[in-house]
């Protein structure tokens, strides 16, 4: 991807080792599973579909539209630490960058402001407005603070255990991130929420799949309006989606009625298929089959 030229967004933190900032729910630890793993690589979040509508209605469901206000959350430094002062985190924050150059024009086209997520790295563990981060939940987005939580040393995770390689793979993960806050800007996250609690558990997982296949669909739709993408890059995307669908990742003990992210043909359908349209309106996962 061409982003050398690209200012690094400000909405950032780092929040270093075991660092601060969000506070908030804590509840038990495990709310940042809520929106997914993250992209669904490691432990399956089944335990997402139990805590989602617990989290949603326990003091998170009101900043989950766009109308809603996020707790306030200090950008730049935290603990001392200096954001965006390693390769990999200059790359996820002009890969932010980009994103709120996209987003706010859609919104802009639709009459509407954005607001942007904030990035928050970390190392190992810290505290976000969900919980307890830990490195082993891979990338997140919490609500309540409008935020997507990053350890990248998932980057390396993705390249050697899962042979996702290449820039547009990693920005994939912060891109789908980002999707995640569309969502939770569009009342989409709520409404799957609310849904799940009254459907039976398998009937719940597979609405928390539309919602990754629509994140995923969210991240084409960037990587196509970027105007930054090169050759190849979008086929590294492709190998990044199909590397974390739940069938891969179960592998001989998959089943579907436990999927909580989507198969690997579908994951890499919805990401082309926002890249092919770059409408986000074609990221209709809700109706019909997926």
């Amino acid at each position: 991807m061409r982003l050398d030229d690209l200012d690094p967004s400000s909405n950032v933190r780092d929040l270093g080792q075991g660092g601060g900032g969000g506070g908030g729910l804590n509840l038990l630890g495990f709310l940042p599973l809520l929106l997914g793993r993250g992209l669904g690589c490691g432990t399956i979040g089944v335990i997402a579909v139990i805590a989602i509508a617990f989290m949603m209605f326990s003091g998170g469901g009101g900043l989950l539209t766009g109308g809603s206000q996020a707790p306030t959350t200090q950008q730049g430094s935290a603990q001392g630490n200096v954001p965006c002062d390693t390769a990999e985190e200059l790359f996820a924050c002009r890969v932010l960058a980009s994103t709120e150059q996209v987003w706010g024009q859609i919104f802009q086209q639709q009459g509407q402001r954005y607001p942007a997520p904030t990035l928050n790295f970390y190392q190992r563990g810290a505290q976000s407005g969900c919980g307890a981060a830990q490195s082993a939940m891979g990338p997140f987005y919490c609500p309540p603070d409008r935020g997507v939580y990053l350890d990248t040393s998932f980057f390396r995770e993705l390249s050697q255990k899962f042979g996702a390689r290449g820039d547009f793979a990693q920005a994939y993960v912060v891109a789908h991130e980002v999707g995640h806050h569309i969502q939770n800007l569009t009342g989409q996250a709520e409404a799957v929420s609310r849904a799940q609690q009254t459907l039976p558990k398998a009937q719940g997982n597979a609405q928390s799949v539309r919602l990754e296949l629509q994140a995923d669909c969210y991240a084409g739709v960037w990587g196509k309006r970027s105007g930054r993408m090169e050759p190849g890059d979008l086929q590294e995307g492709l190998t990044a989606a199909e590397a974390i669908g739940d069938d891969t990742l179960q592998g001989s003990s998959a089943s579907p009625e436990t999927f909580t992210h989507g198969t690997s043909a579908q994951r890499a359908y919805w990401l082309k298929r926002g890249y092919d349209t770059g409408d986000p309106a074609q990221c209709d996962t809700f109706s019909g089959a997926i």
